[in-house]
């Protein structure tokens, strides 16, 4: 069946429109208590990252779901990573993040977790928007859920962050830029790196509801790299909104993104002979990526883009480490979901280790240049991926790029436009492939 409101990951959408309202915030949460409550007992911890709206879709969240009889724990604002964990040592049934990422504040969503700290299965899901659509029934007032504050979530995060690194790790003498993208992170980052003994110098850490992701943050990294350089840091470290997404500035202020991070974590595993098998990525992970990985004689497979399509593929063949070129990176020996803080602890481990700086670190990924282009087309019968013309066009770039290069076409899941991404060793020849199948899509599907 095909989900009304579920995406890839949770529901998300602009504010005050279907179906991010509070009316809909209300009956999702009742529905949510009804579904789990069908399993046994039912108790659901709430966090929240920094937006404004956050508030409210709190209050309409909590209401349905004691409407539903299920008991609830709010954990105020924490990164999505940490619900998830904190559903797994709470033992609750369910985490509900209330946050859409590295959206906008005018955005929000809900994601969810299982008791695992893993996401909902389809299954789930589907129940979940079939008891959406039914008639709410509020239980008997003597059966009615109840409330409470978790007091000390921050400090069991914290904890468990610096857990994922051995006890005896010091980060004395190094100097660090954090950009908490006035989000999620903005309390526990700076305590994490601190404790472990780094100078922390932070910034985007004054959340006003509205400010999230706003010039700061894994989106936006100006105002990193300008810190980085003024204070002539070691690295400056990023994470988006509600946290699950990292990247990196090196000491000479270059963009270090997921690709490159992953890199990096994979080569220190293997080293050690810890990886458990190979790296998984995405179709959009750079194809140096790739080709970095084969030298070593790391495995790399491709999932569809999605962290809950590369958590999938790990899963299915017990490895361990997996991400996107945003940032969004799983190590799934020490967590169950993507976690940007346990991902650059993990780096900033394996440069100790190395002593290698993150410049020095990253240069064993070339990352070969990429053209993408975005290409508007009228919906019809046909999908633009799938004529022929188009295929055949594939076909002929393929050719010319030769095993130097990758052409990928993909279907935008929000709006009708063709992803037209060409990457490879030779930069003239990307440009003029991208440029040539943009064209043909643009051509045969014009609007």
């Amino acid at each position: 069946m095909e989900k009304r409101y579920f995406g890839t990951d949770g529901i998300r959408g602009r504010v005050g429109s279907s179906p991010i309202t509070p009316e809909f915030m209300l009956k999702l949460g009742w529905a949510v208590g009804m579904a789990f409550k069908r399993q046994g007992a039912c108790r659901v911890l709430i966090g929240k990252d920094t937006r404004i709206s956050g508030y409210m879709f709190e209050s309409a969240l909590e209401a349905g779901l004691s409407a539903a009889g299920a008991q609830v724990q709010l954990l105020g604002p924490m990164p999505t990573p940490a619900i998830a964990y904190l559903t797994r040592t709470f033992m609750a049934d369910a985490g509900i993040v209330i946050s859409a990422s590295h959206n906008p504040y005018y955005d929000n969503g809900i994601k969810f977790f299982s008791g695992d700290g893993s996401k909902l299965p389809d299954s789930l899901e589907l129940e979940i928007e079939a008891l959406v659509d039914a008639p709410m029934q509020v239980v008997e007032s003597a059966d009615l859920g109840k409330v409470a504050r978790v007091e000390d979530a921050s400090g069991r995060y914290i904890e468990f962050c610096k857990s994922s690194v051995p006890t005896s790790t010091s980060f004395k003498g190094m100097k660090v830029v954090l950009d908490c993208a006035h989000g999620a992170t903005y309390k526990v980052a700076p305590s994490v790196f601190r404790e472990l003994g780094a100078e922390v110098h932070v910034i985007g850490a004054q959340p006003d509801g509205l400010n999230i992701n706003s010039g700061f943050g894994s989106t936006d990294l100006k105002a990193l790299k300008a810190e980085v350089l003024q204070r002539k840091a070691d690295i400056g470290i990023a994470f988006d909104g509600d946290g699950d997404r990292v990247m990196m500035v090196d000491h000479e202020g270059c963009e270090v993104d997921g690709d490159e991070l992953l890199y990096i974590i994979a080569v220190e595993l293997q080293q050690r002979g810890l990886l458990q098998g190979g790296v998984v990525g995405t179709l959009m992970s750079n194809l140096g990526l790739q080709l970095a990985l084969e030298k070593l004689d790391v495995p790399f497979v491709r999932a569809n883009v999605g962290d809950r399509y590369v958590m999938a593929e790990l899963r299915a063949r017990g490895w361990i480490v997996g991400g996107e070129a945003s940032g969004h990176l799983v190590c799934l020996h020490h967590t169950s979901t993507g976690d940007g803080i346990i991902a650059a602890l993990q780096v900033l481990k394996a440069l100790q280790r190395s002593g290698q700086t993150l410049f020095e670190a990253r240069q064993g990924m070339f990352k070969c240049p990429q053209k993408l282009i975005n290409v508007r087309y009228t919906p019809s019968a046909i999908s633009p991926v799938e004529d022929a013309s188009v295929l055949a066009a594939v076909a002929e770039s393929e050719a010319r790029m030769g095993e130097a290069g990758r052409v990928l076409l993909r279907l935008s899941g929000t709006e009708p436009l063709v992803r037209v991404m060409v990457e490879g060793q030779d930069a003239a020849l990307v440009e003029q492939e991208a440029a040539y199948l943009a064209e043909v899509v643009a051509q045969v599907f014009a609007e």
